[in-house]
């Protein structure tokens, strides 16, 4: 069972350290692929000219499973059958898809799937042109905006100072009575003016 110490078999006993005899190799055995998943699910022996064995390794039995389930193991390989090589691997994609999508909704399958995504691209698409709608009315906004600014500017060029408070002209006093009305209150500060 496991390696017999040479310490033990040895005549001498002053070796202070156990050496390990080596056991003789195992005969040689073939290796045997483990059988695809198909196969496995199957319960049939798994050959080298497996058609399903490229597709379906052994680590992955759901994917047949769920594909054997919907379609049934006959019409996957008739079906990978009637393709070229070079096809058969997107087909094998494409058929767990659906089985996959026709197991969580028996009733659309991938049709569902692709119903909400057309509906949501369609939501997208209406907030996509919403924000276009509003991007333009705050372009046509400031565009107006500059408009005017660039009208009363032109109007009045020697003083740049009435834009700022709305073309009235403010007189500033050194004298602080000129805020008080004549009942002795307080007069509205000029500030208040340009919101006027």
């Amino acid at each position: 069972m496991g390696f017999p110490l040479a310490s033990s078999l040895s005549s001498s006993p002053t070796s202070s350290s156990p050496t390990i005899l080596p056991c003789p190799p195992p005969p040689s055995a073939a290796v045997v692929p483990s059988p695809c998943a198909a196969c496995k699910i199957l319960r049939r022996k798994c050959t080298d000219t497996c058609i399903l064995a490229p597709f379906f390794p052994p680590g992955e039995p759901l994917k047949f499973a769920a594909a054997h389930k919907v379609f049934g193991a006959s019409n996957i390989i008739k079906l990978l059958q009637g393709l070229p090589e070079s096809q058969r691997g997107d087909a094998v994609k494409s058929v767990v898809y659906e089985a996959n999508a026709r197991l969580r909704d028996p009733v659309y399958g991938c049709a569902g799937v692709i119903w909400q995504l057309q509906r949501r691209l369609g939501e997208l698409q209406a907030q996509v042109a919403k924000a276009e709608a509003e991007l333009f009315t705050v372009q046509s906004q400031r565009a107006n905006l500059v408009a005017v600014l660039c009208m009363k500017m032109a109007a009045a060029p020697s003083a740049p100072d009435d834009l700022a408070t709305g073309g009235a002209t403010i007189p500033l006093q050194d004298d602080p009575s000129c805020f008080l009305d004549d009942g002795g209150g307080q007069a509205a500060p000029p500030w208040e003016l340009l919101w006027a």
